[in-house]
């Protein structure tokens, strides 16, 4: 894995709501190379953030100052799931990732997500098994790792959740497939690089990023941490 297969995802979970369309722009200028949409229904999680017509009215900020476009993933810790899916991914998600114990069929949630054209993952909690991976590799394009309890931003890493990522990094070989493995949760400078070396190639950061002066100054820091993983 070389650094040039990592993808630094900004949740705007953390950033100024009165301003997302320009924090968006402003991540992207940065060097982000997602952004990360974290959906809260004050139901499956103790929270509330966004909604599809969110989701519809940032979409056209994903885009580099080029005119390339920024894919937007979408998390959703949402339960039931499969209208929420079907509405984000109409609202212009480009990955869309849930937890399997709010679906009461993973594999048809899968479906109805890819049958809208949508990438489809799925986000494991710090304590939950990996069992369900065992029907589904076939059909997912990624895995996320919760490295906080859902919920609340700006938590602390979990360090546990590093033997987690092992583990679906070596489900992930055996399958043979490109499936990236992302992780969401207390991600910083300081811990980036040993998230990558247990597996990791996709990082979701908030406050890190979006707490910071300078967005750009903390994304080339993460790169260069990167840059020198195993």
């Amino acid at each position: 894995m070389t650094h040039r297969s990592f993808k630094i995802a900004p949740s705007i979970l953390a950033a100024d709501f009165a301003r997302l369309g320009d924090e968006v722009k402003n991540t992207i200028a940065a060097g982000a190379d997602w952004i990360h949409f974290d959906v809260m229904d004050n139901h499956y999680v103790p929270n509330l953030s966004f909604g599809p017509m969110i989701c519809k009215a940032l979409k056209p900020h994903c885009m580099t100052a080029a005119g390339l476009p920024v894919p937007l993933d979408v998390h959703l810790m949402v339960q039931p799931v499969d209208a929420l899916a079907q509405a984000f991914a109409d609202a212009g998600a480009d990955l869309i990732s849930f937890h399997p114990d709010a679906s009461h069929h993973v594999h048809r949630s899968i479906q109805a997500i890819k049958a809208r054209g949508c990438k489809a993952g799925l986000v494991f909690n710090p304590a939950e098994p990996l069992d369900v991976l065992d029907w589904v590799m076939d059909d997912i394009d990624l895995i996320m790792v919760m490295s906080v309890n859902p919920g609340f931003g700006g938590q602390s890493f979990i360090d546990g959740a590093l033997r987690k990522v092992e583990a679906i990094r070596k489900r992930i070989v055996a399958c043979g497939k490109d499936i990236r493995l992302e992780v969401d949760g207390g991600i910083k400078v300081s811990n980036i690089r040993r998230v990558a070396d247990a597996g990791a190639d996709t990082f979701v950061a908030g406050s890190e990023i979006f707490g910071a002066k300078d967005y750009a100054a903390v994304v080339q820091a993460m790169r260069i941490e990167l840059s020198q993983a195993a």
